[in-house]
């Protein structure tokens, strides 16, 4: 596993410069996601949004525009995607935009909780797909561009097995784990080259995902995705090295 780390107090003090980077941003639409994308186009780079809801990732990008930003549009669902989707997005990326300097992971599925015993089978099956293999099939399809780079990055956002390793997460909780030790994995085949490897634990934060499981909570009492966002802008940047091979924890 990543060794754990607290983010620094205070970190980022600035917003990076992302000047001439591309970002594939793959859950752009959501509540983190969404503000990731507003503060790396804000900080200079080129995003490209990717996501299954159209009309959502319209106003991200709609949005980006009138800030006088850069983004794309690459509409993709994880659930039905194949792997020959998956390579013909990294191509026709870089075929448009010239290159690939980080793919950046904040997207989640997650129907709600139940216990194993009655989770409907076909739940199991897509938040496992989703969660866990869509970003193993994203991995490999990008990381042949990511390496043509001199400095380049991956970012997974993901939560602990102290959130999610209890009752009722199911499936979710099980792609959690999976997925970090699939950072560590990578980062452990990696860590010599130029394609370094982030993973973020950004704690509750207040989105529509978490709305459906606590929700009888207060949504003012939980922080904003901003300050998750702007940690993720700053490990994309070659600031963020010092990070690499680390779960960073909010």
């Amino acid at each position: 596993m990543l060794p754990v780390v607290s983010c620094p107090a205070g970190w980022p003090s600035a917003a990076p410069d992302l000047s001439g980077r591309v970002i594939v941003l793959v859950g752009a639409s959501g509540g983190l996601g969404s503000e990731i994308a507003h503060q790396a186009a804000a900080a200079g780079a080129e995003v490209v949004l990717a996501g299954r809801k159209v009309v959502a990732l319209e106003r991200v990008y709609d949005g980006i525009e009138a800030a006088g930003g850069r983004a794309a549009l690459y509409p993709i669902n994880l659930a039905g995607a194949t792997p020959d989707d998956y390579a013909g997005m990294a191509a026709r990326v870089v075929e448009q935009c010239g290159r690939i300097d980080a793919l950046v992971f904040a997207s989640a599925h997650l129907r709600g909780l139940c216990g194993l015993e009655r989770a409907p089978v076909d739940d199991w099956m897509e938040a496992v797909h989703v969660n866990l293999s869509a970003p193993f099939l994203l991995v490999q399809a990008f990381l042949p561009y990511l390496k043509d780079r001199e400095d380049a990055a991956i970012v997974f956002t993901l939560n602990g097995p102290e959130a999610t390793g209890r009752a009722y997460w199911g499936a979710y909780g099980v792609a959690q784990a999976g997925l970090a030790q699939f950072a560590a994995i990578l980062h452990d085949e990696t860590d010599a080259g130029p394609v370094r490897v982030h993973a973020l634990d950004p704690g509750p934060m207040r989105t529509g995902l978490r709305q459906r499981v606590w929700f009888s909570e207060d949504p003012a009492t939980v922080p904003t995705p901003g300050h998750a966002a702007a940690v993720v802008t700053a490990l994309v940047d070659g600031d963020g090295a010092g990070c690499r091979g680390r779960l960073l924890r909010l």
